[in-house]
């Protein structure tokens, strides 16, 4: 569809007879006619989201299984405030900013939502590459397979580009392609939440089940854990000796701390708030659809998101959460051979050094350092039992360690096989929406309609994300900046949109009145001030003094051609 072909009417009659019959027929139709809120849920529930879900099980157990949801709520708000100006006014955001706000926000909009969509497809393809190999078809198409692990990476790669291609570019085929992608999308969701589903099921029928008032409570706000560690390690600090008690303290503080920034950015990123107003254009919404955009972020987006983390956390929890991996400790201070995966070794390892750092002060560790690895070794061998345990705890683990911890309990079908599919699920629809984004940035930045062979075009940016499972290394080089950049826009997003809900010239008689300005404002406020503290918090821990110089440069700019524009 091409912006000259007419909206759906028939959606908007629709509408306007369920209003006339009441409020329960008009959710009912909401929901049916529900579409863009899918797809918001498809993108949020991707790598970042699996790897942070799994992570705060790690860390807070039970304890934190309220901030994700929090997180969502708040962007909910700030992709509602955006969607409502854009049904409003049917203008596209990015010429709206560019002409009433301001061209810095807008470009730096745009410019963001693309960078975020070409390298957040990177680890898409590599967690989708790595679950076929290990979990779904290893014996086919594993390391050990007849293709061996490069030629097998590749099968995978084009199989996973091209069905995502196929997928996307359905998107172009006019209204019934649109709504044939939506439904696609909400299948691939549904199969998600149905698999994560599926696992906690089979984990309360365990021996030891699940304490569901342990869960529930896990629901309700705990900001203490800002600032202390989850009550669950205070048996395993008490052990420890004053010095080594106050380090790990602090350590997990700060992990703690990290993953609930992170696991709050993953809920709403930059390129999802393009993603929004775009769809709901290409679907022909308009003024009429304003009551259907709430119920459609509502059930489409919030619900699945709720329900997939939340079973991810709930798994985890039960399975790491102050357990030490087996592969490191089967006991305190007894070393096994059992296969450990790189990536938590490593993470093991750091968190010891960390500690010998501390312990040994910076020369005399690295002294240690530069005799050589054995040195090294011996040295996190000395620490006491104890800490070790600790430090092995604390590990990073990802999506293969939880299925190969589930296996026991739960089977091969649901360890490995439906897992798999949701792990599977996940990246296949953030890989499709990733790509949506960049066509449909690709259009606005070179003043293109959206839609046809332009938007087609734009999609396939995103498909640097096939250099994923072959270049490991490129994720890390470009995920820090792209990352710091996001943070860096997504609050200034959000101040943006709420200067658009506060602007009579660009809303006219739609700018909210009485007590819903208040509420909107409030909420807003709300949300914009999280998401400025993240962003400050995530920009200073990971580049310092130089990412919060370039967010004053960033502003000093937007400032000096916002009063450039109000001079001429």
């Amino acid at each position: 569809m091409n912006d000259s072909e007419p909206p759906l009417l028939d959606e908007a009659q629709r509408l306007r007879e369920a209003r006339a019959r009441g409020p329960l027929a008009t959710f009912a139709t909401c929901l049916k006619l529900s579409g863009p809120g899918w797809l918001q849920s498809a993108i949020t529930l991707g790598g970042g989201s699996l790897a942070s879900s799994l992570y705060l099980g790690v860390l807070g157990g039970f304890a934190l299984l309220w901030l994700q949801p929090l997180a969502m709520v708040m962007g909910i708000v700030m992709l509602s405030a955006i969607g409502y100006v854009t049904l409003s006014t049917g203008r596209r955001p990015f010429e709206a900013i560019n002409s009433d706000v301001n061209p810095v926000l807008g470009w730096g909009w745009a410019l963001a939502s693309l960078a975020a969509s070409m390298v957040w497809s990177l680890p898409q393809f590599s967690l989708a590459t790595g679950v076929v190999q290990q979990n779904l078809a290893p014996g086919l198409l594993g390391a050990e397979g007849p293709l061996g692990e490069t030629g097998s990476k590749f099968v995978i790669v084009l199989a996973l580009a091209g069905v995502a291609t196929f997928v996307t570019w359905r998107y172009d085929e006019g209204s019934k392609g649109v709504k044939l992608y939506e439904r696609l999308l909400k299948l691939l969701v549904g199969l998600i939440v149905l698999c994560f589903f599926g696992v906690v099921a089979r984990l309360t029928f365990t021996e030891n089940g699940l304490d569901w008032s342990e869960v529930f409570a896990g629901f309700v706000p705990d900001m203490d854990l800002l600032s202390a560690p989850a009550a669950t390690f205070a048996p395993f600090l008490d052990r420890l000796e004053d010095g080594a008690r106050t380090f790990w303290t602090t350590r997990i503080v700060s992990e703690q701390r990290d993953v609930m920034i992170s696991a709050a950015a993953t809920a709403v990123g930059i390129n999802m708030t393009f993603l929004l107003p775009y769809s709901m254009l290409r679907r022909g919404w308009g003024r009429d659809h304003r009551g259907l955009a709430r119920v459609d972020l509502s059930v489409g987006m919030l619900i699945p998101f709720l329900l997939a983390t939340s079973c991810v956390v709930i798994a985890a929890a039960s399975r790491f959460h102050t357990e030490p991996v087996p592969g490191l400790l089967t006991s305190p201070g007894v070393e096994t051979t059992a296969e450990v995966s790189a990536g938590t070794r490593g993470s093991f390892e750091g968190l010891c050094d960390a500690r010998l750092a501390n312990q040994l002060g910076a020369a005399e560790f690295a002294a240690v350092k530069q005799h050589g690895g054995d040195a090294l070794v011996t040295a996190r061998q000395a620490l006491p039992a104890e800490e070790r345990a600790v430090a092995a705890m604390l590990a990073k683990r990802d999506a293969f360690d939880l299925a190969k911890a589930l296996e026991p309990l739960t089977g091969d079908l649901f360890a490995n096989i439906l897992f798999g599919l949701g792990v599977l699920g996940m990246a296949l629809s953030t890989i499709t929406l990733l790509m949506l984004i960049s066509g449909f940035v690709c259009c606005e930045i070179l003043g293109l309609p959206q839609g046809g062979r332009a938007h087609k075009l734009g999609c396939l940016t995103a498909l640097t994300g096939v250099l994923g499972p072959f270049l490991p290394g490129a994720m890390f080089y470009l995920a820090v900046p792209t990352s710091v950049f996001g943070m860096m826009l997504l609050p200034i997003a959000y101040w943006t949109f709420f200067l658009m809900m506060n602007s009579r010239k660009l809303l006219g008689d739609d700018l909210p009145k009485g007590g819903a300005r208040v509420a909107w404002n409030g909420l807003m406020l709300v949300a914009a001030g999280m998401a400025t503290a993240a962003s400050l918090y995530s920009i200073q821990a990971k580049t310092g003094v130089w990412g919060l110089a370039a967010l004053g440069g960033f502003l000093l700019v937007a400032v000096v051609v916002g009063i450039g524009r109000r001079g001429r």
